[in-house]
């Protein structure tokens, strides 16, 4: 029985993060005085174990959407469709892209065109060359 406790105490699981660093991002909370060796385990265990859930989530996404690559949009279906997370992370992800509109060239090809929003203080060129209510009168 002794014996058991030796080989127990000689076995140790290193996490995937720095413990200096998940240290520090753990005492960024004012509240957070001193941070022991075993909330540091688990924190950086339970984490690694978010990622890789929905690491997975997202590859099936991906998957089915016939794809090779993770996108975000990927991701923010994985969270969508996991109720949990739904609540505080789909807030966190980045908005998903505005759809690109089609725009048929000389060819008759479709193609995609960006849809742009100009930087703020300018304003279209429309503007400058519409007749205004006073120039219509004269």
């Amino acid at each position: 029985m002794a014996e058991e406790e030796e080989i127990v105490e000689e076995v140790s699981i290193r996490t995937e993060f720095p413990a200096a660093r998940v240290k520090k991002i753990t005492r960024l909370d004012k509240e957070v005085n001193k941070v022991t060796s075993e909330a540091l385990f688990l924190v950086s265990r339970s984490t690694e174990l978010f990622l890789q859930f929905h690491a997975e989530k997202s590859a099936e996404v991906a998957t089915e959407k016939k794809r090779k690559i993770v996108k975000t949009e990927h991701i923010r279906i994985a969270v969508k469709r996991h109720r949990p997370t739904n609540d505080f992370l789909l807030d966190s992800l980045p908005a998903p892209p505005a759809p690109q509109l089609q725009k048929e060239d000389s060819a008759g090809r479709k193609r995609e065109v960006a849809n742009k929003q100009p930087p703020t203080g300018t304003r279209r060129i429309d503007a400058f060359f519409a007749k205004s209510a006073s120039g219509a009168s004269a």
